[in-house]
């Protein structure tokens, strides 16, 4: 594991909070006091919740010293795409006219994210109701490329991507139907992965991931 928290791979930081080397809090700490640190600058993460993060890492390191059967993600900070429903917190869409929303119940994803032993911390930032190749809206406003402030981070899935890029998230979620997680993923240098369609139903949005791979140190926040 990397020794700085924040940019180790999720793979990396699962093992070591399954084997106890590192706690789930201790990693929830070094994410949130990144957050703190460098989303002023970049505006990836919106709805952050960072109380209840807190508490949801507690529960988690219980859990492992209870001996509990724990997911593949347990103890693993992650925000949704503020597309997608996430129970207890906004889902703005990036949208005016849906600014004051709350979640009552999570999307299918963030369900078994939850289940996996993932934690929700809060969401990322999109376009207007994710249409659109940059990532801008009159709720939370611009979010920006880390390697320059003054160039997109592209879109949709642009707060994800970034904060990854940043080491704010050890990997997030997002969708993609035209190139949503791929063009930020390239624009921000991360790794997305579309996910392939359902062959027994319609599906005009895929839901896809990012993480982190291969960094250039340089370029860290």
């Amino acid at each position: 594991m990397n020794e700085n928290k924040c940019y180790s791979t999720a793979c990396d930081l699962a093992k070591s909070i399954q084997s106890r080397e590192v706690s789930a809090r201790e990693v929830m700490e070094a994410h949130l006091k990144q957050i703190e640190r460098v989303n002023p600058k970049v505006n990836a993460i919106v709805s952050l919740n960072d109380e209840q993060a807190l508490i949801e890492a507690d529960k988690a390191d219980k859990a492992l010293a209870s001996g509990k059967k724990t997911g593949p993600f347990h103890g693993l900070p992650i925000a949704i795409k503020d597309t997608h429903n996430a129970k207890g917190f906004p889902m703005t869409s990036g949208s005016l006219a849906l600014k004051d929303n709350i979640s009552t119940e999570d999307d299918l994803l963030v369900e078994r994210l939850r289940k996996a032993g993932a934690i929700v911390i809060g969401k990322t930032n999109v376009p207007e109701f994710g249409a659109g190749a940059h990532t801008f809206n009159e709720v939370f406003g611009v979010t920006r490329n880390p390697y320059d402030l003054n160039r997109t981070a592209g879109g949709s899935s642009g707060g994800a991507a970034v904060a990854v890029t940043c080491g704010m998230l050890p990997f997030a979620d997002g969708s993609d139907m035209g190139g949503s997680c791929r063009f930020p993923a390239a624009f921000n240098n991360v790794v997305g992965m579309r996910t392939s369609p359902a062959a027994y139903q319609p599906i005009l949005s895929l839901h896809c991931f990012l993480h982190l791979q291969l960094r250039d140190r340089s370029q860290e926040m």
